[in-house]
């Protein structure tokens, strides 16, 4: 036997139990409050803003890995309480535990200051109002003396993980590093517009937000100008809790969630109920696996949300989630239902068009109201309509009034010149041709429209069957028992989850049951469905109730099924339209609900604007 083995008979050798060196602890909590320097950055700026900092500026070198500074005007640290501060569980924050349960501060922990200088060389300066001088505590030797300032507070940290080489190691570069402190600063700034934020790295300046009243104008200074053109703004209120914000349109969508911000009570969180509540409302209009763009902020009462969740203070938990869940899904579904196709068209470029009297100039569109009231377009009744495809497009779009501008229009080719659209301008104009059965081609005061049939006729079914079946969660869909069950092997999860959730599986359409002790049995599915993967279906919506509000998932089930329908129910491609049904289809996109994407989140509608086609053909005006 190896000199190096150990005896099983003797076993490992017994360590005595002893309690651990304070600087080890503070190293231990530090690894689970400082990550990197834009965790300093983060702690030191919320120590900011509890001080009442109406400006604050974050100094970087080399990253943040070589000093990070942040300089505030608040209140400042009388002397005496200095050393306090450094010391861990030390907080003017908190003093009871019913000051925990209500927490309005940033902080509260009380580990910041002590977990940083346990990892760096930290210098604390502050003045408080009142007092001849300001004072300078050194961390590591304690030393406290004078110094100028004036009121504030200063925290330099130096030489971060200087005494854990280990740590330091796993750093990035500090390009990387430094792009993670100005994003940590940019979350603040979204959060608090009444506070100014400049960031100096190597001693020069890389970001300035200056202090403001307006909310939207922080928005846009930080997230830029375009942000706030190709969004919507937000309000809900749902007894106490209030959601406002901005919603990215679902064409900035991105690849990726990191241009996403979720605030309670003015704190940056990453909290699965809002993540879920926010999907579900973008859910009808994203295309794939797109990410969409938002900033929302969330003012609830503070006994009603826990912040002492996770010590880097980004996760909450809520008293009553489905509350929140869906507070923020309606702000955000009634946000975002506003079609660009029912809007008026901002104004037009002048241009002439050529007709029988010769150029005629395009006229103004009206701003009062009144003028832009269509004849109404009545959605026929159709028994076929959810399950087959339409055969008669005439049946669906029916003018209410026959003094209607398409009806001057024959089913044959457009005339060769057109009259100017009348002062009542239609935002997706009138119908000109159909491009290989697929397009139709429209013009209005801007140029040229382009709108695909198949995916603006499917929002349209599809918002028309969602209000037929309305918010009634307690129909069930109809299912199609299996002659077959089929049976897959389960998780106690799973089989717990199936047995609790009896009541919202039948309302979905679906009868699992436990066959055994690990075994689940499929005995029926959705009608619509029966030709899908029964066991991958049941383990999807097993998997989706055991996260999330059986009411949430059976909506959202609802809506794939009506979806579905929507889809087979409307008109395909290939299919020859009239103009008047062209024009009816354009008005009836006008009047419906998120028209500007299909039910898969593609585009329905394009503008191509007269100044683009003057540039493809080099045309100056």
């Amino acid at each position: 036997m190896s000199a190096l083995s150990i005896s099983p008979a003797s076993g490992p050798a017994r360590r005595p139990i002893r309690e651990l060196p304070d600087e080890l602890v503070s190293q231990i909590a530090a690894g689970e409050v400082i990550e990197r320097p834009a965790s300093v950055v983060r702690e030191l700026v919320d120590n900011a803003l509890d001080a009442g900092a109406r400006q604050i500026t974050v100094r970087l070198l080399a990253g943040g890995t070589r000093l990070v500074s942040v300089e505030d005007d608040g209140g400042g640290i009388l002397p005496p309480e200095l050393a306090v501060a450094l010391k861990r569980h030390a907080t003017s924050k908190i003093a009871s535990l019913a000051d925990l349960e209500s927490v309005g501060t940033m902080g509260f922990r009380g580990e910041a200051l002590a977990a940083i200088a346990s990892v760096s060389e930290l210098s604390l300066l502050s003045r408080v109002q009142g007092e001849a001088t300001a004072f300078l505590l050194d961390a590591r030797t304690g030393e406290l003396r004078p110094a100028a300032r004036a009121v504030g507070t200063t925290v330099e940290v130096k030489e971060l993980f200087f005494s854990t080489p280990a740590r330091r190691k796993f750093l990035k570069t500090d390009a990387t590093e430094l792009a993670h402190c100005v994003e940590a600063v940019r979350r603040h700034a979204l959060a608090w517009p009444s506070v100014g934020f400049a960031i100096w790295h190597e001693g020069k300046l890389i970001e300035q937000w200056r202090a403001t009243d307006a909310r939207s104008t922080r928005v846009a200074d930080v997230l830029g100008a375009d942000f706030i053109e190709q969004s919507v703004a937000l309000a809900g209120q749902a007894g106490p809790l209030r959601v406002t914000g901005h919603a990215g349109l679902p064409d900035v969508a991105r690849s990726r969630a990191d241009h996403q911000y979720a605030y309670v009570n003015g704190r940056y969180v990453r909290d699965k109920v809002i993540a879920h509540a926010v999907r579900s409302a973008y859910e009808d209009v994203l295309h794939g696996q797109r990410q969409p763009v938002y900033v929302l902020s969330l003012e609830i009462d503070p006994t009603q949300v826990d912040v002492n969740v996770h010590p880097t203070k980004v996760e909450v938990r809520f008293r009553d989630g489905r509350a929140v869940h869906q507070a923020v899904r309606h702000a955000l579904e009634n946000a975002l239902a506003a079609s660009r196709a029912g809007e008026a068209p901002i104004a037009p470029t002048a241009f002439a068009a050529p007709s029988a009297q010769g150029p005629a100039p395009w006229q103004q569109p009206a701003t009062d109201a009144s003028r832009w009231t269509q004849p109404s377009m009545r959605f026929a009744a159709r028994e076929d309509l959810p399950g087959q495809p339409v055969s008669d497009l005439s049946l669906l779009w029916q003018p209410s009034t026959p003094a209607s501008p398409a009806a001057t229009f024959s089913s044959g080719s457009p005339p060769d010149t057109a009259a100017p659209l009348p002062a009542g301008d239609w935002p997706l104009g009138r119908a000109l041709a159909q491009l290989q059965g697929v397009y139709i081609l429209a013009e209005n005061a801007q140029g040229l429209v382009v709108v695909d049939m198949h995916a603006a006729h499917e929002r349209i079914v599809y918002e028309k069957l969602k209000s037929q079946a309305g918010d009634d969660d307690t129909q069930a869909i109809a299912s199609q028992p299996l002659l077959i069950p089929a049976t897959f092997p389960a998780t106690p999860q799973e089989v717990a989850t199936a047995e609790s959730s009896a009541e919202a599986l039948r309302l979905l359409g679906l009868d699992i049951s436990p066959l055994s002790a690990k075994t689940l049995a499929v005995r029926a599915v959705p009608t619509s469905l029966a030709q899908g993967d029964a066991v991958e279906l049941a383990r999807s919506v097993l998997a989706e109730l055991a996260q999330h509000e059986a009411s949430t998932v059976i909506q959202r089930a609802r809506n794939e099924l009506l979806a579905t329908m929507a889809c087979h129910g409307a008109v395909r491609a290939n299919r020859r339209l009239t103009l008047d049904e062209m024009n009816a289809l354009l008005r009836q996109m006008e009047q419906t609900e998120r028209a500007d994407q299909c039910n898969h989140g593609r585009p329905t509608w394009r503008q191509v604007t007269l100044r683009e086609l003057d540039a493809l053909f080099l045309r100056g005006r």
